[in-house]
């Protein structure tokens, strides 16, 4: 692949493990195929992303699907041109806690619960919780955060009960904080979408430089899902603060990995995005050509989609 595309494609990326984004900065080999300057800019959550594109900070990012449509509706044009990753969203909490594993029922689970701790509000975490919380009719308190690692603080220090996020969280409650995974990815909303990429409307114009990049996540993703232990080594290099065997155990919570944008995928953020306006995040559900552009990575991932394999 030529080096001949000249610009600088600035990326909003979050700290979670099992995103492409980590996986190429670690990898000269996907890094180095892409062939223009990346400025990767870390964010706390999905909402503050969607804030990074308003305010023109940023061209592409790696974002949870529900905060993305928050914003879709409040007028930021963005689109999603690929998949990632679905049923990234873990319930953990202490080991004394009752679980699915044991024969009790979602309702029973969460409800054992005075208050669970989940980064970002309109993140697609917090969704998926308010949104239980009000099916069962539970007294479980929300307790939002803007950081994923303050979420597990929260826990350490006993000021949750539970925490409610990504594979990585459940893998910090289970690591640093002596608990285990209650409510596993599959226990929720089928298909959800954990992440997509996302780009600012007026970059679709630019159909070589999206292309390139899709490939170079295309191949990423495939990497987590096949070669799931070297991927593990690398990233654990990369990152420098966390063990190998931890960050094994994010990748292997929920292995669902892909860059297609597959009819169950959609369906799911669309229902979401029903959710959205029933719970009060939004206004307007906005139409599914607003949230999504496939002409590309139809491209890029004409085949089936990878995630169930």
């Amino acid at each position: 692949m030529g080096h001949n595309i000249s610009m600088v494609l600035r990326i909003g990326h979050l700290s979670t493990m099992y995103h492409t984004s980590i996986l190429i900065m670690a990898d000269r080999t996907l890094s180095g195929s892409i062939p223009f300057q990346v400025e990767w800019t870390l964010y706390g959550t999905g909402p503050a992303i969607v804030d990074a594109f308003k305010t023109g900070e940023i061209d592409l990012a790696y974002i949870g699907l529900p905060p993305a449509v928050i914003g879709i509706s409040q007028g930021v044009k963005i689109r999603c041109i690929a998949g990632g990753h679905i049923e990234g969203t873990v319930v953990a909490s202490t080991r004394e806690a009752r679980g699915i594993d044991e024969g009790g029922t979602l309702r029973e689970v969460l409800g054992q619960f005075r208050r669970v701790g989940v980064p970002g509000r309109g993140s697609i975490h917090d969704l998926i919780i308010r949104d239980l919380i009000d099916r069962f009719s539970l007294d479980t308190e929300v307790v939002n955060l803007p950081w994923a690692d303050m979420v597990l603080e929260a826990f350490v220090r006993g000021e949750v009960d539970a925490v409610c996020g990504t594979p990585a969280l459940a893998a910090g409650v289970e690591v640093y904080g002596g608990g285990r995974v209650v409510c596993p990815p599959d226990t929720f909303w089928p298909n959800n979408p954990s992440y997509g990429i996302l780009v600012r409307e007026g970059l679709l114009r630019e159909r070589q430089i999206l292309r390139s990049f899709l490939l170079v996540h295309e191949a990423a993703s495939e990497f987590l899902r096949t070669r799931t232990e070297e991927a593990a080594d690398r990233i654990a290099r990369f990152v420098g603060l966390v063990e190998r065997d931890f960050v094994y155990r994010t990748l292997s919570i929920s292995p669902h990995y892909c860059a297609a944008i597959t009819e169950e995928y959609m369906r799911c953020t669309m229902t979401m995005a029903q959710r959205l306006l029933q719970l009060g995040y939004i206004e307007r559900i906005p139409e599914a050509e607003e949230v999504f552009d496939l002409t590309i990575i139809k491209e890029v991932h004409p085949g089936e989609a990878h995630y169930r394999c």
